[in-house]
């Protein structure tokens, strides 16, 4: 208990006194997250409408993927990553490894397969009859994608929250494709990691703490988008 109060206090001391590294740190940690999820959301809900509401040859094989997609351990993403931007790689001219582009692709291939399942169960728990319906009033593909979308939303906003959630927490992967370069690809799971390697329990809890933080403030507001209109 003695660490966790030791590290609450520094804590609040490093964010009240607008500490320019961590500031740094945690606004990369949003920054490099965010970007994953976005990219993960863009992708994965229009495959998961797709599979919710397509029937064809191998689709429960590919559906099969996606759930395992959603526990593939993150250093093996890492790994592929790693392989994929390494200078002799297929995409090593790039010179992507080592940045925060790479941790965004490493992140984003984490959250995709989670955004992609909880959207298909999103759209599965829709009344059948209703793509019917909405076709019927003569609506295109991309207007029957939003119309369902706004049905469920809650269970998109659910996909959301988990796909950011999965990448926010993520260190493996970051550490082996970021490098936990200082000012250039640290973030707060791999600066903790860090902290604990060297001993410094109290910063390192300091920084989990600056980390949970973070991921519930972006919950909450996802929360409040989810939850609006619904509280009894």
């Amino acid at each position: 208990m003695e660490v966790f109060w030791n590290g609450f206090i520094i804590a609040v001391k490093l964010l009240l006194s607008g500490d320019r590294e961590v500031l740094e740190i945690a606004l990369l940690t949003l920054k490099v997250s965010g970007t994953a999820t976005v990219i993960a959301v863009l992708i994965g809900v229009p495959i998961g409408f797709f599979l919710a509401l397509t029937s064809f040859p191998g689709r429960n094989i590919v559906v099969s993927i996606v759930n395992f997609g959603m526990g593939l351990p993150p250093v093996v993403v890492g790994l592929f990553v790693w392989l994929l931007l390494s200078r002799y790689g297929p995409l090593g001219l790039l010179g992507l490894l080592y940045t925060p582009t790479a941790m965004v692709i490493a992140q984003g291939i984490i959250a995709f397969p989670v955004v992609t399942g909880f959207t298909l169960a999103a759209f599965q728990q829709l009344h059948p009859k209703l793509k019917l319906q909405i076709l019927s009033l003569g609506a295109s593909r991309l207007q029957l994608l939003w119309l369902m979308a706004r049905e469920a939303r809650l269970g998109l906003l659910a996909a959301v929250m988990a796909g950011f959630g999965g990448a926010v927490s993520e260190v493996g992967a970051a550490t082996m494709v970021g490098g936990n370069l200082v000012g250039s690809t640290r973030v707060l799971t791999t600066a903790t990691v860090l902290e604990v390697s060297k001993g410094n329990t109290d910063l390192a809890m300091a920084l989990s703490i600056i980390l949970l933080l973070l991921a519930f403030s972006i919950t909450v507001i996802l929360t409040v988008a989810q939850q609006k209109g619904r509280c009894p």
